[in-house]
């Protein structure tokens, strides 16, 4: 079985590769890890020879498959092989002064949302710390050819980082601590799992935590989302309420427009009703569904979709339409399948 990855090596297992060296190539190589971003053969502060045996000795965990490129230019999208076969993906997205990186928690996922690529592909593995702070220094690579810094990270690629929390937080920490980026411009998405919610909450570094929502009535989102059945709305508003409480943080609601199933003014009436409950701190993010092989029914009009945030603002909710971004490469929401096929027939 190969051994650690060069992300998932702590500082203390990394010192024992410095054996024999001055005790300041640790900070070296640590400081080339995580602030300049460079693989060990670029840190020029360290002798060639140590350059190359590091290299060797610690294997990136991410083998690149392709890189797709969207019309505009400002969105990618990196496909991986992971260690065993498994794929994943991770989406850059530029914008003027900063980037955004999308990343991925586990390879496919096990909720079942009809209508989301990943969720039709299934679940076959937990992602490690190293294969997630890696999707991150590779993107920031990347946005560093195109001059820009990267600002953002979003838990939003494949799989479901509640029920990868601990490498998920191990990550989080990393890119906090080493890489520098603040808590608060790290998200982390969950389609409701209540346990993680509540673990969260308890952790030190000040996150904002979105929630894939898409229903506000447990017998549309038990269909949408399976896991509602599980972890029922009010439950799950309830551990919300709980995170803002101690966190003092933003709640986002992820809701995917679906026409004539969850963009109705009934629809808009009952999620501001949800959203009310945790004023001022909730916010709506509208995106209009993208499509997918397995999911055959359309995203909501663009026109509806403004027409519907009106509504929630009517009824006292704060919302904002999400721009798509990546949908001619499947980089958008709910799209990320790895090149899978899917073949899934919805529910919905």
């Amino acid at each position: 079985m190969p051994g650690p990855t060069r992300y998932d090596v702590t500082r203390e297992a990394l010192a024992e590769h410095l054996d024999g060296e001055p005790r300041y190539r640790l900070d070296q190589l640590w400081d080339g890890l995580y602030t300049q971003l460079a693989d060990p053969a670029d840190i020029t502060n360290l002798p060639k020879k140590l350059r190359q045996r590091l290299d060797d000795e610690l294997p990136t965990a991410l083998t690149p498959v392709t890189e797709s490129v969207d019309e505009t230019g400002d969105t990618v999208k990196f496909l991986w092989e992971l260690d065993g076969g498994s794929r994943v993906e991770t989406v850059l997205m530029l914008y003027p002064d900063r980037a955004t990186v999308c990343v991925s928690s586990q390879a496919g996922c096990a909720m079942a949302c009809g209508f989301c690529a990943t969720g039709q592909a299934g679940f076959t593995r937990h992602l490690t710390v190293g294969e997630i702070v890696e999707q991150v220094v590779r993107a920031a690579q990347r946005a560093k050819q195109a001059d820009r810094r990267v600002s953002n990270i979003v838990f939003m690629g494949m799989g479901e980082p509640m029920a990868n929390l601990t490498p998920v937080w191990k990550s989080v920490e990393r890119i906090h601590g080493d890489i520098g980026l603040s808590a608060r411009h790290i998200t982390i998405s969950t389609v409701g799992l209540i346990p993680g919610i509540r673990a969260l909450k308890d952790l030190p570094l000040p996150v904002n935590l979105a929630v894939s929502l898409h229903a506000a009535n447990d017998e549309l989102r038990t269909e949408m989302v399976p896991i509602n059945k599980r972890y029922p709305i009010d439950d799950l508003i309830e551990a919300c309420s709980e995170y803002l409480q101690v966190k003092n943080r933003r709640v986002s609601f992820e809701w995917a427009m679906i026409d004539g199933v969850n963009d109705r003014t009934s629809d808009a009436r009952e999620l501001a009703a949800l959203c009310r409950r945790l004023q001022p701190h909730a916010h709506v993010n509208l995106i209009p569904l993208n499509p997918t092989p397995g999911y055959p029914t359309m995203g909501t009009p663009l026109k509806k979709v403004y027409a519907f945030r009106d509504a929630l603002e009517e009824f006292g909710a704060n919302a904002t339409v999400r721009q798509n971004r990546g949908t001619d490469i499947d980089a958008a929401c709910g799209q990320l399948a790895a090149g899978q096929p899917v073949t899934i027939t919805p529910k919905v």
